[in-house]
């Protein structure tokens, strides 16, 4: 029979199952934790192994789990035995969507060392910092991101590998992984604690420079049985008996992975939570709505996460009518707040699919309040509500908690949060305090446990799922000699979620157009962060009494245009 939610969370969570709820020491202090979560993401892969199945779909090719793991081995071995990695050692992946981004991925994290994703968006001096912050010993490319970043300085110790390569010619120090891999070698064993390092994610900072955000093998675990918990409890919810053995003849669980594997909510619910769950992963060479539903009807794809763009994309494609997307069960993701609109969209233009969205960040792994189906439906405004291994708090501005209702700043607090701030102590400190991540976002709770995000405490704009730090722009525009006064600011976009803008003041006697800046801009940023929108006036911009620049009011004005 259904359930409530509070009954469905207590029936999946209760002593003895599998998602059953203890306290534990992490690193000094006391907190909740799964009891049956595997010991470090080695054992995740072991279990996986057990797959004999198809696992990843890109393009035309098909790879099965054993190919997978296999590739991945190898990799192991040529990292530890011929280029000398050591456990807490960092290595690092730049490169598009590939199989061999995943047993890449598979190999770093399996032998103990610490996984680097790099933002395949960046430019050469967004790679050139991220490599040297990050100390990675190697970097495994694919050749538009290698091209990028031999632009640059790479460390002297720094090996560059590339993966996938189409060319026939490399550069100086460029190691192709094909040429150094050993067929029938094996991943080399090695001890991995809990508390070891597994990841550092990059985010955009707001001193300018992007801070990697370092998560434990303890920390990723428990974010994927917390997805996979949250999914138990919605399918309690709809009647189905958690204690029930899988129905054999029951099709694949198959995922479309849209968005970019650097992404947390790629790398984390979506790739790393089909080796959990054996699913199977769908990808593209890029992002087309209309290839995409062309592969949602091929390979009866179940789940799509991505950004809500993406759904929007879906729903807008000229394919979209002509496509059969019966198959579909959820249609959201994360990333980005999800319009009402599009929530009801998804509802009605879907036979089976219904919405879904999570509100998690790169510092919780990704894991937060969900809300999908019958309860995003009626409630399509709340980012959701967390299972218990999660809680939420409201503070005011001195971090006090407030009431129900009362709108501050959003805290978490799990075994799925990150541990630090690579090689930024104060950042940190700033973040985490006596155990609660404090998010930036504002919000409020209601007397349900829904969570609801209102704004950003932090300058940021979520351009289509990109984090935008206005900060890191402006140090940019006024690199250009002709600019006085620039302001950068969010603007609401109905499909991208925002859209990035500026208003610039020029110096007296000069002039400005919006393609020079954007051209400009474009040489130093990567794409998604020059603004689309720009405005140039002669006059100063306003700014309050303190002398800090009204945005806001700049904002208004925009969106009223």
């Amino acid at each position: 029979m259904a359930m409530t939610w509070d009954q469905a969370c207590a029936a999946v969570c209760a002593p003895g199952s599998m998602f059953e709820i203890t306290e534990a020491e992490v690193r000094g202090a006391t907190g909740n934790v799964f009891a049956m979560a595997p010991p470090n993401i080695r054992a995740v892969f072991a279990l996986a192994a057990a797959n004999q199945g198809e696992f990843i779909v890109y393009e035309d090719e098909r790879w099965t789990m054993t190919e997978v793991l296999e590739l991945a081995g190898r990799i192991g071995h040529t990292l530890v035995e011929t280029w000398g990695i050591e456990r807490g050692d960092r290595v690092a992946l730049a490169s598009r969507n590939y199989p061999e981004w995943i047993a890449s991925f598979v190999a770093i994290v399996s032998t103990g060392a610490v996984a680097v994703p790099l933002n395949a968006w960046w430019l050469t001096d967004e790679l050139e910092f991220a490599i040297a912050d990050s100390g990675a010993k190697v970097v495994l490319a694919d050749d538009e991101r290698l091209e990028r970043i031999l632009a640059g300085t790479v460390p002297a110790e720094t090996r560059l590998v590339a993966i996938r390569s189409t060319s026939d010619t490399r550069a100086d120090g460029v190691i192709r992984l094909d040429d150094v891999l050993v067929d029938g070698t094996t991943m080399p064993e090695v001890e991995i604690g809990p508390d070891d390092n597994m990841t550092i994610l990059y985010t955009s900072g707001t001193t300018g420079r992007p801070k990697g955000a370092v998560s434990t093998h303890r920390a990723v675990i428990n974010a994927l049985l917390a997805f996979a918990a949250r999914a138990t409890v919605g399918a309690v919810m709809d009647g189905v008996d958690p204690t029930a053995p899988p129905d054999p003849d029951a099709p694949q669980t198959t995922f479309m992975l849209p968005v970019p594997l650097f992404h947390v909510t790629g790398l984390v619910p979506v790739m790393l939570g089909s080796f959990v769950t054996g699913a199977k992963l769908v990808m593209t060479h890029r992002w087309d709505p209309d290839r995409a539903l062309e592969l949602i009807e091929r390979e009866k794809v179940t789940n799509f996460v991505g950004v809500p763009t993406m759904s929007w994309d879906l729903l807008e494609a000229d394919t979209f009518d002509e496509r059969d997307t019966s198959s579909l069960q959820s249609v959201g993701g994360g990333g980005a707040p999800m319009p009402p609109e599009l929530v009801q969209r998804i509802e009605d233009n879907f036979s089976q699919g219904r919405p879904g969205l999570g509100y998690g960040m790169t510092e919780t792994n990704a894991y937060g309040p969900q809300n999908g189906g019958d309860m995003f439906v009626a409630n399509p405004t709340s980012t959701g509500k967390c299972i218990p291994i999660m809680q939420v708090k409201i503070t005011d501005a001195d971090g006090n908690e407030l009431s129900t209702g009362e709108t501050g700043e959003i805290w978490f607090k799990g075994p799925m949060l990150i541990s630090e701030y690579w090689n930024r102590p104060e950042a940190t400190a700033e973040t985490l305090v006596d155990g609660w991540l404090r998010s930036g976002d504002l919000g409020h709770l209601d007397d349900e446990g829904f969570v609801y995000v209102s704004d950003r405490a932090k300058d940021m704009v979520l351009r289509g799922g990109e984090n935008i730090y206005c900060i890191e722009v402006e140090a940019a525009i006024y690199e250009h000699p002709d600019v006085y006064e620039a302001a950068v600011y969010g603007v609401p976009h109905e499909r991208l979620g925002e859209e990035l803008a500026c208003h610039i003041m020029v110096k007296p006697g000069r002039t400005l157009d919006a393609g020079e800046l954007q051209q400009f801009l474009g040489e130093r940023l990567a794409k998604f962060k020059v603004p689309t929108i720009v405005t140039v006036v002669e006059e100063s911009l306003p700014r309050n009494a303190s002398g800090k620049i009204m945005k806001r009011e700049l904002r208004d004005a925009m969106s009223e245009a």
